[in-house]
């Protein structure tokens, strides 16, 4: 199993930028992804970027654009997810998920831990 912890959430004004921390412990797998979700109150779980073992990355282009980028300290065994020029339609629960294999999926059933969230929210 993979736990994993995620931090950094909080209010933020329209415009400003926040950075998520996804921690993760225990045991691990040499191929695997790490991915960013959110789900906004009364609507469905979604994706919004992933990271790969070896690197790669993919973004759900039509919600982030190009204002989140997700990144990695090895050491540290953490994922962030920077996010800039947040939009009140950011505002959500924000989950960092672990699976292990190759691939970058986008759908939540790919993935088999889950941390328990922090909530993100953008003022207008």
């Amino acid at each position: 199993q993979v736990q994993l912890v995620e931090s950094g959430g909080g209010l933020v004004q329209a415009g400003g930028s926040l950075r998520l921390s996804c921690a993760a412990s225990g045991r691990t797998f040499s191929s695997y992804a790490v991915g960013w979700f959110r789900q906004a109150p009364g609507k469905e779980r979604e994706f919004v970027a992933a990271l790969s073992w070896s690197g790669g990355s993919t973004y759900d282009v039509r919600s982030v654009e190009e204002r989140f980028s997700i990144s990695r300290d090895n050491a540290k065994n953490t994922v962030y997810l920077q996010m800039n020029s947040l939009k009140p339609e950011d505002t959500a629960i924000y989950y960092c998920a672990y699976r292990w294999g190759n691939g970058l999926p986008q759908a939540v059933r790919e993935y088999h831990n889950w941390g328990q969230g922090t909530q993100v929210t953008v003022s207008s």
